[in-house]
């Protein structure tokens, strides 16, 4: 994206709560849309319904959808348009254009060792920091980076301690705290993360029980942590409990859960003390000795001695779309919104500052995210504000960074070499499937769409613990997703051939 998103005046319907008549046509095809040698009229009469889509995934009530021409932003299509749904993960869309337009796509996170006191003899005579700037994608392969700079910087002893300054965010418990305690994707949140703020769980069944490490694992690198314990339980429900002993996450497992060895990330509460004592075993290995880390509220007077910079914006977020990273998503938005209103508190402060720009900026009418990750699911988005916004980027590059999606043959096939072209972000959550993106028909022709399917009905019944796997969410997940594939083949065929 060059430069930052310019105010457009749409061509046609705004699409705010358009409701458009439903186009009624014959039965469906056997296969997947392919080119055929049939007159462009006979093929379109092939087309499915949106009765017989909507019939067919048994969905009916709970699915909104708009799809326009994104040249012209005019409506072609409606479902329920008015009605506001969860976005879940689609909100990472607006997240990434907001963090685009307000850091701009060349901008870079750093993490810095500071130092207080002087040198002497490679000794420094007072405090070594570690400095977190919101990077998002540090991991430990970074930090050892650090300590390696560290060492050949001619650093061989540090008089005073290892202290961690994490003020450039809020420390935040987790994203969402309606989730289960163990869920790696709801991490705490600082202004220093790493490994996504996960930390590895591993088991392995032996004759004297279970031997389990905590590790702030990457590839080769096995740091062992203590901020972080674990304790197998002889119990069989619940599988895991969470306490916070003020240093520490204290975790214990169900041993009747565990079977003969496994491993699993978990969330990390205390994001500061986990990167410095990572940090601290990695400057140990390269002869460097620090004593426990210790957190800083305010930073004192210092010298900087290493910085280690993130990739640039752009390839954060084209990673953050492509894995839906929650923890990623949250830091990139609120480090926009502290560059355009100053220091914010909350995920909501932030989402609200974010909902005000894209009032502005992209044109869409009443968005209320409460986060910007789209885990919340009290946030609220309709199907033509989201079209809305993807129109506003229309003839960017904002596609080069959304995530292809497959169509598929008659048998759930994907299709390789298909003629229609779709670049989308998906969103789920229990009982919560979302699509947006973007449409390239035979034609060329760039359709814009948005679809959110909700049954908030059942949503509302799931206990805390169970929302990691609830029964029944996995099947009515996946015919979402085959109703999304049918719109859009729908569309293709109708609109863009």
């Amino acid at each position: 994206m060059k430069g930052n998103i310019s105010r457009r005046v749409f061509v046609g319907s705004t699409l705010a709560g358009v409701v458009l008549p439903r186009v009624a046509i014959a039965a469906p095809p056997e296969t997947s849309l392919r080119p055929v040698p049939r007159d462009p009229k006979m093929r379109k009469r092939t087309a499915r319904t949106v009765e017989e889509i909507l019939g067919r995934a048994r969905l009916q009530g709970k699915v909104s959808f708009a799809v326009v021409e994104a040249a012209s932003g005019k409506a072609l299509e409606a479902e329920d348009a008015a009605l506001a749904k969860p976005p879940a993960s689609v909100a990472k869309a607006l997240t990434a254009l907001y963090a685009l337009d307000t850091l701009g796509e060349d901008h870079r996170f750093s993490t810095r060792l500071m130092f207080t006191g002087g040198i002497e003899d490679g000794e420094i005579l007072g405090d070594l920091l570690l400095v977190g700037g919101g990077d998002p994608t540090l991991d430990t392969n970074g930090l050892a980076s650090m300590a390696q700079t560290l060492k050949t910087a001619g650093v061989t002893a540090v008089r005073g301690g290892i202290k961690v300054y994490d003020g450039a965010l809020p420390t935040l418990r987790d994203i969402d705290p309606g989730q289960p305690d163990h869920v790696g994707y709801n991490p705490g949140i600082s202004g220093i993360a790493l490994n996504f703020n996960r930390v590895h769980f591993e088991w392995k069944r032996g004759s004297n029980g279970y031997a389990v490490t905590m590790e702030g694992r990457s590839d080769g690198l096995r740091p062992a942590v203590h901020m972080a314990s674990m304790a197998v339980k002889d119990r069989s429900t619940p599988i895991f409990t969470y306490s916070d002993s003020g240093t520490r996450d204290v975790w214990t497992v169900a041993k009747g859960a565990l079977g003969k060895a496994g491993a699993r990330w978990l969330p990390v509460r205390k994001p500061g003390l986990y990167a410095g004592e990572v940090f601290a075993v990695l400057a140990g290995a390269q002869g460097i000795k620090l004593g426990k880390p210790e957190l800083i509220d305010t930073l004192p007077e210092t010298t900087m001695l290493v910085r280690h910079l993130s990739k640039e914006l752009r390839v954060i977020l084209h990673d953050m779309l492509k894995y839906s990273t929650n923890l990623t998503a949250e830091i990139v938005g609120m480090a926009a919104s502290q560059k355009r209103i100053g220091r914010i508190e909350t995920l909501e402060a932030s989402a609200a500052e974010m909902n005000a720009w894209a009032k502005m900026t992209l044109g869409m009418a009443s968005p209320a995210l409460v986060d910007h990750s789209g885990l919340g699911d009290a946030s609220r988005v309709t199907a033509p504000d989201m079209v809305c916004a993807l129109v506003a980027m229309q003839g960017s590059d904002f596609h080069e960074i959304l995530k292809p999606v497959a169509l598929r043959d008659s048998k759930g096939r994907p299709v390789r070499d298909h003629p229609v072209k779709v670049v989308a972000k998906t969103g789920t959550l229990n009982f919560v499937s979302a699509l947006a993106g973007y449409i390239t028909g035979e034609d060329g022709t760039e359709l814009a769409f948005a679809i959110f399917a909700a049954d908030e009905d059942i949503r509302a019944t799931i206990k805390r613990e169970d929302r990691e796997r609830p029964p029944g969410s996995r099947s009515w997940n996946g015919r979402a997703k085959t109703l999304q594939l049918a719109l859009i083949e729908r569309w293709a065929l109708l609109y863009a051939s």
